[in-house]
């Protein structure tokens, strides 16, 4: 039986309401995006540093040789677009002339312009359209219409898109293909929460969809579908919104769900380890060196970042307030809480004995081994980000942030998961909903691993 959800129209052809969502690095790829594509769905490839391979099909191993990070940044975009070139020519070759074939993008992402000005330059007839989030991209639509190539911005809010709206995309609003409204509570990786939601209050998306359209109707935009993200599992869970006057059309994106197919890159391991995770297992914490809140499954590595956050005290150079007891740290002198020498002489106890200093007028206490670990990475960093906050780094003149101990080499684990890395070691992007894979009988206890078409075949049913 198929679900009653109305086809679309995108870059002059009819197709499934039915989008894979964009993961990267290296997760949605141009086979996952082309399999989706045949499907006469629309699928997505991450351009977000994707794996480049030579005329032979062979990978092209990553080596920086710059010795400054703006001379690997410089590297790393060289990389990138021959990586999302390789990814879109396979999408293309896999779709058959079916389906749409989306670039997903992060705004912050290192030299974000740089790399779609190189990719889009290059890639005409193989990607019909940019969606791109983490950030106010507001250069997307002028960049879009110079290569007559369709954007979907990817927007928490009605107040978020009325902005971008404001500022640009209404100068090129023939190119707006669609809008993303992504659930900033429910969406796996980075999220969209403002300064004035609260991450422990989720509101509904109901209304927040409903918001959303009714500005796109006063500004013209009825037709354009609202592409729904963030916590979809299955179409019969959002029959209020299918053929709903109040939402407009719709197209739903299915994020988590393709993470666990037969054309999935990641590990056997890493799709068993979605089958165990059970409500509760994924957490939206501030961890990400973008500074944007995201959600990740609590495996050893989320829980090493809280427990290395949990090790630290604040502190100052001069005596004042309550932080008067002396403690002597790497040499100098600080000044902290009479309840916190007690912690900092735990802390050492045991083997956390290096204090490194927070942009928060914190010292956060590590083992020697983890922190030679960070200061590695911090000089390691190849400018992934257009800001990191764990290394320093900022491609920006005069924006220079402190390196925060806090964080992690985000470049560093998204590759090393995506290329055979351990489960446990590594950050494990993750929906809220996907504690459902345990559950849901399609998926046999884990011993199913669907095919995308065969994936494809049961959201049409609305299951």
């Amino acid at each position: 039986m198929q679900f009653n959800l109305p086809k679309i129209f995108y870059g002059g052809k009819e197709v499934e309401a039915i989008i894979e969502g964009g993961k990267g690095i290296n997760v949605s790829t141009g086979l996952t995006a082309g399999r989706f594509a045949a499907c006469g769905a629309i699928g997505t490839f991450s351009g977000v540093n994707p794996d480049a391979r030579d005329e032979n099909g062979n990978l092209i191993e990553r080596v920086f040789q710059g010795k400054t990070r703006q001379e690997r940044q410089k590297e790393l975009v060289d990389h990138a677009i021959k990586g999302a070139l390789t990814q879109a020519k396979i999408a293309h070759v896999e779709s058959k002339g079916q389906g749409r074939i989306f670039m997903n993008v992060l705004w912050e992402m290192g030299a974000c312009v740089d790399i779609l000005e190189g990719v889009l330059s290059k890639a005409k007839g193989l990607i019909h359209g940019i969606t791109c989030g983490a950030g106010m991209p507001y250069q997307l639509a002028e960049i879009a219409a110079k290569y007559t190539t369709y954007y979907n911005p990817i927007v928490s809010s009605a107040r978020a898109f009325k902005i971008l709206w404001k500022r640009s995309y209404e100068k090129n609003k023939e190119w707006l293909g669609a809008v993303v409204y992504e659930d900033p509570w429910k969406a796996g990786g980075h999220n969209g929460l403002s300064n004035a939601e609260n991450p422990k209050e989720p509101q509904r998306a109901y209304e927040r969809l409903v918001e959303l359209r009714t500005f796109m109707n006063e500004v013209g935009l009825k037709a354009i579908p609202i592409i729904i993200a963030g916590s979809v599992w299955c179409l019969s869970e959002w029959v209020s919104v299918i053929n709903n006057p109040q939402i407009g059309p719709v197209v739903f994106q299915f994020g988590t769900r393709p993470l666990v197919t037969q054309e999935s890159p990641i590990t056997e391991d890493h799709k068993q380890y979605l089958f165990s995770l059970t409500e509760g297992d994924v957490s939206l914490q501030q961890f990400s060196p973008t500074g944007f809140y995201s959600s990740a499954a609590r495996n050893d590595f989320l829980k090493m970042l809280e427990q290395r956050s949990a090790r630290q005290v604040p502190f100052s150079m001069e005596p004042k307030d309550d932080l008067t007891a002396q403690v002597a740290l790497n040499g100098q002198t600080i000044f902290v809480s009479e309840a916190d020498r007690e912690k900092i002489a735990g802390f050492i106890k045991d083997g956390f004995d290096v204090a490194m200093k927070t942009p928060d007028s914190t010292v956060v206490f590590a083992s020697s081994e983890e922190a030679k670990t960070l200061r590695q990475d911090m000089r390691d960093c190849v400018g992934c980000l257009s800001v990191c906050q764990f290394s320093g780094w900022s491609q920006y003149e005069g924006v220079n942030p402190q390196a925060d101990p806090r964080s992690f080499c985000i470049q560093k684990t998204l590759m090393d998961i995506s290329h055979g890395g351990k489960v446990q070691d590594n950050l494990i992007f993750a929906g809220q909903i996907a504690s459902r894979f345990g559950t849901d009988p399609f998926y046999e206890g884990g011993k199913k691993i669907p095919t995308i078409a065969e994936l494809v075949a049961k959201i049409k049913t609305g299951a």
